[in-house]
């Protein structure tokens, strides 16, 4: 499955949910840049992104789905919906690089992970994210997301607010 949009500039991005070689690898990059440079994490972010992304790949389940978006050639964004429990999906791994902001790629996302978690039975998504992810946060409170929890303290190698997300799909 793919879909086709054009950012800003014109480029053309496309956004598929088909796996490929360098994808795993390119979204733990993505995360490690994008994050490094915007917030100033340690590589302690790529080790969380890492492992589970790479159980997440080697389990496969149709329940759940990562979405890959592209832009010029290159890894522009993902998002994925994961299993938590049998009721509940999380969200995870949703990252857009900032030469691909701007153009709606993440409310696409976003949108497409709600949609597809309605289709595969669960009943609530949650997720977890840094109260400095300002524009993250506006787009899961225009979704409908609520905060439910909050922690404070050191995390990849700065302070932040862990926060957690839910939203009720029934």
């Amino acid at each position: 499955m793919a879909m086709r949009m054009n950012d800003q500039d014109g480029f053309a991005m496309t956004v598929r949910t088909e796996v490929r070689p360098g994808d795993l690898g390119g979204i733990i990059a993505l995360h490690g840049t994008v994050y490094a440079g915007g917030l100033g994490f340690d590589p302690g972010m790529e080790a969380l992104v890492a492992r589970p992304l790479a159980e997440f790949f080697l389990a496969r389940s149709d329940r759940e789905r990562v979405w890959i978006a592209e832009r010029a050639g290159r890894l522009a964004g993902c998002i994925a919906i994961v299993r938590a429990d049998e009721e509940t999906a999380q969200l995870r791994w949703f990252v857009v690089h900032p030469d691909a902001r701007g153009a709606g790629l993440g409310r696409t996302l976003l949108r497409d992970a709600i949609a597809f978690s309605r289709v595969a039975g669960y009943r609530r998504i949650v997720l977890w994210t840094v109260d400095s992810l300002h524009s993250a946060i506006r787009l899961y409170l225009a979704e409908g997301f609520r905060l439910a929890e909050q922690k404070p303290g050191p995390v990849w190698g700065v302070d932040v607010a862990e926060q957690r997300y839910d939203l009720d799909l029934v």
